[in-house]
């Protein structure tokens, strides 16, 4: 009955409708027909129900339920949803600027951002927050931790911290202030001549980010920009990104929409590196604007592409503000690649579940289904080289899941925390001997190793978390378990850089065959070479 009364009562859309109403086409009465049934629904609802009825959760119920019965990526976002979505997209939040984890139920300080609030009072790797504000702390959850130590900036939060060494709790008075959170992941070096730059995703100070850290690396002959992961973001950012490889006038991506005029993005300008060689990163969790940057720079014969077929995510949302904090994003158009490719995979309308599902199993698949692109097969613009559409970007050099090592074992002490908290723990022992041993990251890396002692002891600390030892299958994967706990230690360390550094080295096959491409002249020409006159 709720499910009926929840799919019927949307009057709250009647404003959003009637405001679009003269951009309409439509001139019939079944619109207004409708939203009068809605309304009517609406008032006997909250007039007439047995009981007195909360309308809001209804009303954001049956919004929700009246999206997903569309395509798979409309949605609605509630007011909190939206100011988080605003704070991750906008390059910084304002908060203390602490690191955190929990430990047997204690809310304990990992590592503090450089320059911000908490490191200026002199908050140090280690502490237990007990106290915030009035909050006891003792048993907080992750997910809570950030809505009590984010806050309004310049507002107040006062903190007690239990420090080693102190007989009695450390008192703090930190003011809030802008914390900024990164888009780029990495950025280094590899040899001489080639950069590596990885992008988490499409930000606001997405490209403000990337040009930096580009002009520290230069010169440079080859770059692998490394999207895997990265859900997307803003188009501007993609655009900008795009026209960074990309000569002045070329087009970057198009939309086509039934209710929107089409219309084609083009770099306004010559890229800044426009002649070395590129290599881009993709696999089944790069989205939205990572496609729409990596069918640009295939399109344009300008890059390979190495990885594993991208999400296929071409949608095009437009964010309507709902008058109370919350927003509908609302699919309006779809993106083409600058040769004509649909990014969008398919999907069935109504069926989110099944959507995220195939996706899901084309994750954990061994191997890679060429065959399937809905029969669209298109030319690139300068060589004429044949590219897929239908749904995603289809890399010029697939790789296949490399799986020796993934055991359940492996899973249940990563997916349930034990190897970050572990490595964690660790840290809290040890940090003063390991910053005295290890100096630099690149001291650490040369040097450090994981001894048969250390996964021995995280084998112990997993039958305390309540995964049972399996001694065949730490013996499997073993390899992965010593690189994974020497990456998230040199990201404690050090910084995000060090991790990527520590994991691309270890056991990376994409990332090998990008290094292998790029140093090789004629292996990268005759990827990018004519095959049609």
């Amino acid at each position: 009955m709720y499910k009926h009364i929840v799919l019927t009562s949307i009057i709250v859309l009647v404003s959003i409708f009637s405001a679009d109403a003269q951009t309409s086409k439509k001139s019939d009465m079944t619109d207004a027909q409708q939203m009068q049934k809605l309304s009517r629904v609406y008032a006997y609802l909250s007039k007439l129900y047995v009981e007195d009825v909360e309308m809001s959760p209804i009303v954001e119920s049956a919004i929700e339920s009246m999206l997903l019965e569309l395509d798979p990526h409309s949605a609605y976002l509630n007011a909190e949803q939206m100011r988080v979505s605003t704070e991750n997209f906008s390059g910084s939040f304002s908060g203390i600027g602490v690191e955190f984890s929990i430990l047997n139920d204690t809310l304990m300080v990992v590592n503090t951002i450089a320059g911000a609030p908490a490191e200026s009072v002199g908050i140090l790797p280690n502490d237990k927050i007990v106290k915030i504000d009035t909050l006891n702390a003792v048993g907080i959850k992750q997910s809570d931790v950030p809505k009590y130590l984010r806050g309004e900036k310049k507002s107040k939060v006062d903190l007690e911290i239990v420090r080693d060494g102190f007989s009695t709790p450390l008192l703090f008075t930190i003011i809030r202030d802008d914390i900024p959170i990164n888009t780029v992941d990495a950025a280094y070096m590899i040899g001489d001549k080639i950069g590596y730059i990885k992008v988490n995703r499409f930000g606001n100070t997405t490209m403000k980010e990337f040009e930096e850290v580009y002009n520290k690396l230069k010169p440079i002959d080859g770059l692998i920009l490394d999207l895997r992961g990265n859900g997307g973001g803003l188009l501007d950012q993609a655009i900008k990104m795009s026209e960074f490889f990309l000569p002045k006038d070329a087009v970057i991506v198009s939309t086509e929409g039934r209710a929107v005029p089409s219309s084609a993005y083009y770099s306004k300008r010559r890229g800044e590196f426009t002649k070395g060689k590129v290599v881009v990163l993709v696999n089944e969790a790069s989205a939205s604007a990572s496609e729409i940057v990596a069918g640009a720079i295939q399109d344009w014969d300008r890059g390979v592409i190495i990885g594993r077929p991208s999400f296929g995510k071409g949608l095009v949302q437009r964010q309507i503000p709902l008058g109370d904090g919350s927003a509908m994003r609302l699919t309006i158009a779809r993106y083409h690649t600058p040769s004509g490719r649909v990014i969008q995979r398919p999907y069935t309308k109504g069926d989110k579940a099944g959507y995220y599902e195939r996706i899901n199993e084309r994750m954990s698949s061994n191997t890679i289904d060429t065959t399937k692109h809905n029969g669209e097969i298109h030319k690139t613009l300068l060589n004429g080289r044949t590219v897929f559409g239908g749904g995603g970007i289809t890399p010029d050099i697939l790789i296949e899941m490399d799986t020796v090592g993934i055991t359940k074992y492996l899973l249940q002490l990563v997916g349930r925390g034990v190897v970050n908290e572990f490595t964690i723990t660790q840290l809290n022992k040890h940090r003063d001997s390991l910053t005295t041993a290890y100096p630099t990251f690149e001291v650490f890396n040369d040097n450090f190793k994981i001894s048969e002692r250390i996964l021995e002891e995280l084998s112990a600390f997993g039958e305390q978390r309540g995964v049972e030892t399996n001694k065949q299958e730490m013996i499997e994967s073993k390899d992965i378990l010593k690189r994974n706990l020497k990456a998230i230690l040199a990201q404690k360390l050090f910084d995000v850089s060090a991790f990527y550094q520590v994991i691309n080295n270890s056991r990376d096959n994409t990332y090998h065959k990008a290094i292998e491409i790029i140093e090789n002249e004629s292996k990268y020409s005759a990827i990018l070479k004519k095959l049609e006159k």
